[in-house]
């Protein structure tokens, strides 16, 4: 086993996105993680293997070796911490933005002018505590993990921090995007005790991934 490499990867956009690059390595999973209920795929290559994980356990997977690579978002990177992580590359790939939205009606920029403590419904704490930090504005944040659209509709949080990709899902409840905090895409992420143990493997994967990346 220990020759073996393993990708953590989260379903959806990431997994789609990732196909191409895996691809430009020479390496193809077989079978369509939509169909097979396979948490662990094989690929055209015997020493390969991608693990089906959620995407905010990527990292932690990398990180205590139940991966050597994977690849996540820059807002799962941020949240989780990049202790133990080596991240050699911007992938380019499930790319949004991470913004602070609010309802329609509501003057957030009078409401910031005015000192006014928000209430902000989030998943990503982290990224909203440092935002409104470096505003200098005064927020009471509420985790959430789901549907943070809700928030603002139901009264719960004067504003959301959230990824936006086209807009359409805030249009539809009627919010209304008012600052952009940071652009993200995935990035791929290596475990540092593996990248010394199989340097050759992730090396080649790296290699193949960036040169695919340059065209």
């Amino acid at each position: 086993m220990n020759n073996m490499l393993t990708l953590a990867l989260s379903k959806g956009r990431i997994f789609d996105e990732t196909m191409p690059l895996l691809k430009a390595a020479g390496i193809e999973v077989l079978e369509d993680p939509e169909k097979s209920r396979k948490l662990i795929l094989p690929t055209n290559h015997a020493n390969v293997r991608v693990v089906l994980v959620r995407a905010s356990d990527v990292p932690t997977y990398v990180q205590y070796g139940g991966a050597d690579l994977g690849v996540t978002g820059l807002d799962t990177l941020i949240e989780h911490g990049t202790d133990g992580l080596y991240q050699p590359l911007d992938l380019q790939i499930a790319k949004c933005r991470m913004s602070v939205a609010v309802r329609s009606d509501f003057d957030y920029a009078a409401m910031v002018k005015q000192g006014a403590r928000l209430k902000v419904a989030t998943k990503y704490t982290t990224i909203a505590r440092d935002f409104f930090a470096t505003k200098g504005v005064h927020v009471d944040l509420v985790k959430l993990y789901g549907s943070m659209e809700l928030a603002p509709l139901t009264g719960l949080a004067d504003a959301i921090v959230d990824l936006v990709s086209t807009g359409n899902t805030l249009k539809a409840n009627h919010l209304v995007e008012v600052e952009r905090i940071m652009d993200i895409s995935s990035r791929l992420v290596v475990n540092q005790a593996a990248l010394k143990m199989k340097q050759a493997d992730i090396r080649r994967i790296i290699d193949a991934f960036s040169a695919a990346l340059a065209k």
